[in-house]
């Protein structure tokens, strides 16, 4: 057999894979499309989920949009589990919930962790629910630094800054904090304190300095935050689902619905994530990647 007939042999073989394949996907999505959706022919509750660290916000912002468009999303359950993360986008999270609570129930189910950060976009939420042992509350926030002076030193390394302003390399690896810099970092720290310590009052509708003699960092277990109107009650994600459908006047068992699942480009995907990285080797190199985290 001559090598031109191999060839159109294997590129037909290849041809009718690819085929194959571009068939089955369609069938795919032909078939689960309104389960991945979440269709349902009834009014249901939809889910939520804040999984991990929280270092951006878009995702959960746009599923609960989504849901508080749709009139067949009688109410909302929020389930965290979650350490924490970057303040920013656990305000802009808490802010989303707290308007979404105006208008429709929000129920929050606590897995194993909801601290932190993680508590603090549960607090707007029309009822929390945690169980006995999740590991919740860590009402604090913190910067930490690292000080490689020394280490610079015996590897012979040295460097030169030029700012325009006394606080412009505050936090720099390579010098101690001054008592001004450790002074403008507290007044920050003491300023996103008081404004997280504010959210939880606001959110769970408790007085300010009730709030505030628990507000030193520490962590408590579910049944200890309920001793304390942190949590509403003790229970499982299946029991926020149902107290979610009473809530919203759902007769029976609510049909939970799941938000649409994002669109992925793979190609934007995969230049964000070169430079992030890029980013974050040069926060690194020039000792800037400042972050001020609820933990």
């Amino acid at each position: 057999m001559s090598a031109k007939k191999i060839l159109l042999i294997v590129g037909a073989c290849f041809a009718g894979l690819l085929l194959l394949f571009l068939g089955s996907v369609v069938l795919a999505k032909l078939l689960f499309s309104d389960k991945e959706k979440g269709f349902v022919s009834g009014p249901g509750v939809g889910l939520v989920e804040v999984k991990g660290m929280i270092v951006d916000s878009t995702e959960p912002i746009r599923q609960l949009r989504h849901f508080a468009k749709k009139d067949s999303v009688k109410a909302v359950v929020l389930r965290i589990d979650s350490p924490g993360g970057v303040v920013g986008p656990s305000q802009e999270i808490y802010e989303e919930v707290r308007k979404l609570a105006a208008r429709k129930k929000v129920v929050v189910s606590m897995g194993s962790l909801a601290a932190s950060g993680g508590y603090y976009i549960a607090a707007p939420a029309s009822v929390i629910y945690a169980n006995p042992g999740t590991i919740t509350a860590s009402i604090g926030v913190l910067i930490k630094f690292s000080n490689l002076e020394g280490l610079f030193g015996k590897l012979g390394v040295s460097s030169t800054t030029i700012k325009t302003g006394s606080f412009k390399d505050a936090g720099a690896p390579d010098r101690p904090l001054s008592p001004e810099d450790r002074a403008m970092f507290q007044a920050l720290i003491d300023s996103t304190h008081e404004q997280f310590v504010k959210a939880v009052a606001e959110g769970r509708k408790l007085p300010v300095d009730e709030v505030r003699r628990i507000a030193d960092g520490r962590v408590l277990s579910g049944e200890q935050a309920r001793a304390l109107k942190l949590v509403d009650k003790l229970g499982n994600l299946p029991d926020a689902v149902e107290e979610a459908g009473r809530l919203a006047g759902i007769s029976g068992e609510p049909a939970l619905i799941l938000p649409p699942k994002k669109k992925v480009n793979y190609l934007e995907l995969l230049a964000e994530g070169a430079e992030e990285k890029f980013n974050g080797v040069l926060n690194k190199a020039v000792g800037r990647g400042l972050q001020v985290t609820y933990e």
